[in-house]
């Protein structure tokens, strides 16, 4: 039986389109119907990057292609793109007509590829799972059929690192992110490839990828299966950090940990972090007046509507470092059931003192009604999206737009991740709380 989910957090499987979009001149090209394009970016698209959104190729898929199938119609899409834009490599994406259908795309990628263009495929029709999960399809595809064959010669290169750590757009704050990931990694001594977004060298440095000493994912559950994938196709171990390191506590701990793995010099990695935490915290001694002088009026608890990545992060840096309260805790990005045991046990640890439940749950409609059968005696702070601005002046609590669909606020390079990540949390968070006050 198939299930309306009210306020979705997440689009479709043909969302990877902008997995695709975030890699540095590389295009999909939509097998599907029309529209799909249109309502998938204006729920994760904030604007249409090169070659994004409303200009990205479409087959337009209708009823004549459902009954003698839109082969001929997609080699002749593709090769107009290849003629109009110009671009690195192109990406043919299945949504649910092609993918009922059953046409070929295989083939068709195979025959431009075997005349010497960069094209791939990949299956992602709507109907078969999420954007968290078909990111993952994609990029093992672009793997498979475009690095495998433009590997970068030169073997392992030593210190050389891949991260997966967010999913491009469906993380409003991606390129920020990863930007600063890349940051903290190079300050101990490593040499990454981000592989999407400004940091990102585009598609000279995928070809690297076969070349990396072992992959790197920060995330809870997204990207395991680009590094097992890598793992067994290369060899390639990998580290994995489970959620997304936000602040001085735990960015401290990723690096630790990730220097442990790679066998980095020891010295030369407390050096960076004890630089990092010098600054981070004198920003935080900054603001112990403003805390003392406000500390009837700020939040003393929160509700996370978010992925697992982002609500485990942001918990314990809210907890550890800020002092606010957890209240009922909400994932929303359909995690797989294998991974549900290991976020529950990050959420039962956040401090040796003090642990929450979650509860997994998509439709934004019954989360929002628990949280308001919550006592409200005490003001709250709410990380979720554009949908609970409504629930957020309700309630009289503050809202913190981490997720999907962002609507009220413009993003550009703004992160989250780190130990920048972190003094950007509190300012979004207490601006709000002096934006009360008259």
């Amino acid at each position: 039986m198939s299930k309306v989910i009210e306020q979705p957090r997440y689009s479709c499987a043909l969302g990877a389109q902008q997995t695709v979009v975030a890699i540095k001149r590389a295009v999909p090209v939509l097998h599907s119907g029309p529209g799909c394009c249109n309502k998938i970016t204006s729920l994760i698209g904030q604007g249409e990057s090169y070659a994004g959104g409303s200009t990205i190729p479409c087959t337009n898929s209708n009823e004549r292609d459902v009954v003698f199938g839109g082969v001929e119609k997609l080699r002749s899409v593709v090769n107009g793109a290849l003629q109009v834009v110009d671009a690195d490599l192109y990406v043919i994406l299945t949504g649910c007509t092609a993918s009922i259908v059953g046409d070929d795309i295989d083939s068709v990628a195979q025959e431009f590829r075997d005349a010497g263009k960069p094209v791939v495929c990949a299956e992602t029709g709507g109907f078969k799972t999420n954007n968290y999960r078909s990111h993952e399809v994609v990029v093992n595809s672009v793997i498979d059929q475009y690095v495998d064959a433009h590997r970068a010669e030169g073997g392992v290169q030593k210190r050389l690192v891949n991260v997966f750590a967010t999913v491009p757009y469906q993380d409003p704050y991606w390129n920020g992110n990863l930007a600063e990931i890349k940051r903290v990694l190079e300050g101990i001594g490593l040499k990454v490839n981000i592989l999407f977004g400004q940091e990102s060298e585009g598609l000279p440095e995928w070809k690297t990828i076969p070349n990396a000493e072992f992959n790197i994912v920060a995330s809870s559950w997204v990207g395991l299966g680009i590094a097992k994938h890598l793992k067994q196709k290369y060899g390639t171990p990998y580290f994995h950090f489970p959620y997304l390191p936000v602040g001085g506590v735990e960015t401290s701990r990723f690096l630790r940990q990730t220097a442990e793995f790679a066998g980095l010099d020891k010295n030369r990695v407390e050096a960076f972090i004890d630089s990092e935490e010098k600054k981070f915290y004198s920003f935080l001694e900054r603001m112990a007046d403003f805390l003392l002088e406000f500390r009837y009026g700020l939040p003393r608890r929160f509700y996370s509507i978010l992925d697992a990545s982002y609500a485990i992060g942001f918990a314990k840096y809210l907890v550890n470092e800020l002092g606010v309260v957890p209240a009922r805790q909400f994932i929303v990005d359909d995690t797989p059931e294998e991974f549900r045991g290991e976020i529950r046990g990050e959420f039962a640890h956040l401090t040796e003192r003090r642990s929450v439940s979650v509860e997994f749950e998509t439709d934004g409609g019954i989360i929002q009604q628990r949280i308001r059968q919550d006592e409200n005696k005490t003001r709250a702070l709410i990380l979720g999206s554009g949908w609970d601005r409504d629930l957020a002046k309700d309630l009289n609590a503050d809202l913190l737009i981490l997720g999907v669909p962002v609507e009220y606020r413009l993003i550009l390079n703004c992160g989250y991740a780190g130990y920048r990540g972190g003094l950007r949390v509190i300012e979004d968070i207490y601006d709000r709380v002096l934006d009360t006050y008259r």
